[in-house]
């Protein structure tokens, strides 16, 4: 059962639309991260679910019922946002209790829920503490546990780990996930980070212009890209144009393999890093190394062919070629994607 339901939902400013006729389901114990450029709508999206921003068309249903003028302190959600917005003048407790005292529950049964969620994500006996003196990380932590308090039947996130270095964004996405899959929480996410959207979701949502340009989990999402435009976002910039033909890719770049059953005509193809493989100049396309760049655990190496665009190729350290070598590069049909 979708517990959250968006049907053409249209928001437009100064007629130009930041939501253009939306149509999303996310279900019970779903989550579900929205990715986009800036001024993709999905921020806009998450406002309008919250009630924070009034559609000009369309309908949100939570748990099937319409949210047409229901104020957000009333429909059951928590937020989170990348700035925390917490209370300074309040110590830790009293911020996360801040939605329970809202709610009307009790000092000591308030209590026992705010050691409760302090201990949940990882700031046992932080009570008394000042906000003031956390650190970035930690208050991450309290605005979550505030979030969280008045057990809201869905979760939604604004940019959460945006203000925070990589590494602990990295450590926080995993305890997230964790969590959340604890608790069973239902979550609606938006970022631009997809690193993060792809470690945390259960299913992520591209924007492009106010409109939906891909859904689907992860995985699908990374191999098989809708679009140039959502291969491109995600960092893919080995696209060129081909005619297949006879089970090939015809490019610039030579003949490419393709995966079986691939129709025959125009297309665009996509070739990831890790489907480039470097070898002897005269054993594949000839190219010159233009540039590497290091990625932690391998080299992104660009190489410039004799004809057409430059190409991205991952290896590994040891061995990784030099500016100005020559090499040849071989494509591997398992990181070959068709675009439509």
């Amino acid at each position: 059962m979708s517990l959250l339901r968006l049907e053409g939902v249209t928001v437009g400013f100064g007629g130009r639309p930041a939501l253009d006729a939306v149509d999303l389901a996310v279900a019970e114990h779903e989550i579900v991260c929205v990715l986009g450029p800036s001024g993709s709508g999905k921020s806009t999206l998450l406002r309008v679910v919250a009630g924070l921003q009034r559609a000009d068309a369309g309908r949100v249903s939570l748990a099937g019922k319409d949210q047409a003028g229901v104020p957000t302190h009333r429909r059951g959600v928590g937020l989170m946002f990348q700035d925390h917005q917490l209370f300074p003048q309040r110590d830790v407790a009293g911020n996360v209790a801040f939605g329970l005292r809202m709610r009307g529950t009790g000092r000591a049964e308030a209590a026992r829920r705010v050691g409760e969620l302090l201990d949940l994500v990882g700031l046992p006996g932080a009570q008394k503490r000042s906000v003031g003196q956390l650190s970035g990380g930690e208050q991450q932590r309290v605005a979550l546990a505030r979030a969280l308090a008045p057990e809201p039947r869905l979760l939604m996130l604004d940019e959460p780990l945006g203000q925070l270095d990589r590494g602990l964004r990295e450590r926080l996405v995993v305890e997230l996930r964790s969590l959340f899959g604890r608790l069973g929480t239902t979550v609606l996410a938006v970022t631009h980070d997809q690193g993060e959207a792809f470690a945390l979701a259960d299913r992520v949502v591209v924007m492009r212009d106010g409109r939906i340009a891909q859904a689907g989990t992860p995985l699908e999402v990374w191999q098989r890209p809708a679009s140039e435009f959502v291969a491109r976002f995600l960092g893919f910039d080995n696209v060129v144009g081909a005619t297949v033909r006879g089970g090939c890719a015809e490019t610039v770049w030579g003949k490419l393999p393709v995966p079986g059953g691939t129709p025959e005509g125009e297309c665009r193809v996509l070739v990831r890093p890790a489907g480039v493989r470097l070898t002897a100049p005269k054993e594949g396309l000839a190219c010159v190394v233009e540039a590497r760049t290091f990625r932690g655990d391998h080299v992104i190496v660009r190489l410039r062919p004799e004809a057409g665009p430059e190409l991205e190729a991952a290896c590994a350290l040891a061995g990784a070629p030099g500016v100005g070598d020559r090499v040849g590069a071989v494509f591997v049909v398992d990181e070959v994607a068709v675009l439509p």
